[in-house]
């Protein structure tokens, strides 16, 4: 295998796999849960977005112990302590104990998309950035695809307890390979020299990576309208993907009238085709790219067209046939899906070096949380007060559309500290 970094895409699209089964875990089983502990809509509203309280409080501190201490043992302390946690929520004895679980689950989960952004960066030419960025973002969506079948059959087998132990036992393999294995490019064991001198060249789009200015702090990244453009369309995009994650069973069961075997199925469906359809919009984006388009922020026009697509979700309440409603949900979920991931790959374009990556990608994702973590509540109190799901659509289809504006307007310059002097490409002998 002359690609040998075809391991990291791996890496990537598992750790977000796993994290996504664990939170889609509580969607699956909201029912049996509801009813054995009497909990109402807007409880569980508040219950299914708990953990993005402690998820966005915790991202900005993950992203600077990331650029401090590396992604070796900062993502595998992570991963322990969201697996735990989804453990732990199996051994609940009350709505107070599952909404312990899952902030603590909030708090690990926070790291795997700051790492992965940190990695990326750190591992991939500026060539190939979409396709990992799509890689890692795709497990958000084979995660919940997994997640909805066999947590449905294991509630329906064994009861909703037995699903998160299963569930939350899936990190331990993944914990043991990345300790084992992964190391930074410089440090790869597994890699030839060709493949490592060609990603040290590359993944700073052929420019001066100058490791030895102090990074960029988290109030200069703020002082970018870019930056800014990058956090508003995240938030939005997530929105959307916070909906479908936290309520499309249960609107599956309750609106049209699917068992929890079936709203599984039917949940898994449209996050499993948005993977393949989101990876290929991914290698698109890089193939459409030159490295002078992408340290000027050209990646954006990707990331404003799949916003477009998010918004599909707005034909959901004019749509009987249960086919065409998991057409519209592949469509939208896909535009969400690779939004997300373009914006990640677009911040690691507009940065200097990888050496703030974390840091920068952490607060991306903040950008999301912020509005990842109203979606649930907001549709729980639209159920509680409209007994549809209709308005919930709209809002997140009118979200998109602006997104898709803010993304094509606000992303267009390159991040850099007003210290910092333009730089020049590397040489070939260089």
């Amino acid at each position: 295998m002359k690609n040998r970094r075809i391991f990291i895409y791996i890496f990537l699209f598992s750790l977000t796999t796993i994290n996504y089964i664990d939170r889609v875990a509580l969607s699956v089983a909201a029912q049996p849960i509801a009813h054995e502990f009497g909990i109402g809509p807007i409880e569980m509203g508040f219950l299914l977005s708990s953990f993005i309280w402690t998820y966005f409080a915790s991202l900005l501190v993950w992203g600077l112990a990331l650029d401090r201490w590396g992604t070796r043992y900062v993502n595998a302390a992570g991963m322990a302590i969201f697996s735990l946690a989804t453990i732990a929520t199996g051994f609940a004895w009350s709505y107070g104990s599952i909404l312990a679980t899952r902030l603590v689950m909030g708090v690990g989960e926070a790291s795997s998309f700051p790492s992965g952004g940190k990695v990326i960066r750190e591992w991939m030419p500026a060539s190939e950035r979409g396709l990992a960025a799509a890689a890692l973002n795709s497990g958000s969506y084979a995660g919940p695809a997994i997640g909805a079948i066999v947590v449905a059959i294991a509630v329906q087998q064994f009861g909703w307890r037995i699903g998160f132990i299963i569930v939350g036992s899936a990190g331990a393999l993944w914990f043991a390979c990345w300790l084992k294995w992964f190391r930074r490019p410089e440090d790869a064991t597994f890699l030839g020299e060709a493949e490592r001198e060609m990603i040290l060249r590359e993944r700073n789009n052929g420019l001066e990576d100058d490791m030895t200015r102090p990074p960029i702090s988290i109030l200069q990244l703020l002082r970018s309208p870019s930056v800014w453009g990058l956090l508003i369309t995240q938030g939005f995009g997530s929105y959307a993907q916070f909906l479908f994650l936290t309520w499309l069973p249960s609107y599956l069961q309750t609106e049209r009238h699917l068992n929890i075997v079936h709203s599984g199925y039917f949940t898994a469906l449209p996050y499993g085709l948005s993977v393949v359809f989101a990876i290929l919009i991914g290698g698109i984006s890089d193939r459409m790219l030159s490295a002078e388009s992408c340290a000027n922020g050209g990646r954006r026009n990707m990331v404003a067209a799949s916003m477009l697509l998010t918004s599909v979700v707005l034909a959901t309440p004019f749509v009987d046939n249960v086919w065409m409603m998991v057409g519209i949900f592949t469509l939208s979920l896909t535009g969400a899906q690779a939004a997300l991931a373009m914006n990640i790959a677009l911040i690691g374009d507009l940065l200097p070096s990888s050496q703030e990556v974390g840091r920068a990608t952490g607060l991306l994702i903040t950008g999301g949380a912020s509005f990842a973590m109203i979606a649930p509540i907001a549709t729980g109190f639209v159920v509680a007060m409209t007994q549809s799901y209709n308005n919930a659509f709209y809002i997140a289809g009118a979200l998109a559309l602006v997104g898709a504006v803010v993304a094509i307007t606000m992303t267009r310059s390159p991040v850099r500290p007003r210290y910092d002097t333009p730089r020049h490409p590397v040489s070939a002998g260089a």
